[in-house]
C-alpha cells in the first residue's frame, strides 16, 4: 500500500472581461489565500497566462476528490463566484482531476 496521499487536482480557467483583470486577479487572490486554510487543502496556485490576456487559472490540491467537490459549496467559493461573475468574460472553466504526478515540496 502507498504511503502517497490521495490527491485530487481542480483547475478553474476564468477570463476577465477587458479592463477587469487587476479586480478578477484580487478576488481569486483572496480566495487562493482562503482556501490554503481550508482542511484537507493541500494547495492552491493563481497564475496568470503569459498567452491570454485577462486569463488566470487556479490550481487546487485536495487530499480528496470528495474533499474537492465539497469546496465548491464552500463559503469562500460562493462569495468568489458571487464577486466575480460580473468581471468574467464568460463562464469559468472548472474540471476535477485524478493526480497521477502531482506533489508539494516541502
Amino acid at each position: 500500500m502507498s504511503s502517497e496521499p490521495e490527491l485530487a487536482v481542480v483547475v478553474g480557467r476564468f477570463q476577465a472581461r477587458t479592463g477587469k483583470d487587476e479586480d478578477l486577479a484580487g478576488i481569486l487572490a483572496r480566495y487562493t489565500v482562503l482556501t490554503r486554510r481550508q482542511s484537507g487543502c493541500r494547495n492552491v496556485d493563481l497564475v496568470a497566462s503569459a498567452v491570454h490576456p485577462g486569463r488566470l487559472v487556479v490550481i487546487e490540491k485536495w487530499e480528496s476528490p470528495e474533499l474537492a467537490r465539497a469546496h465548491l459549496d464552500a463559503p469562500e467559493t460562493v462569495d468568489m463566484a458571487q464577486a466575480a461573475v460580473d468581471l468574467l468574460a464568460g463562464p469559468p472553466e472548472l474540471e476535477l482531476y485524478d493526480a497521477i504526478s502531482a506533489y508539494d515540496l516541502e
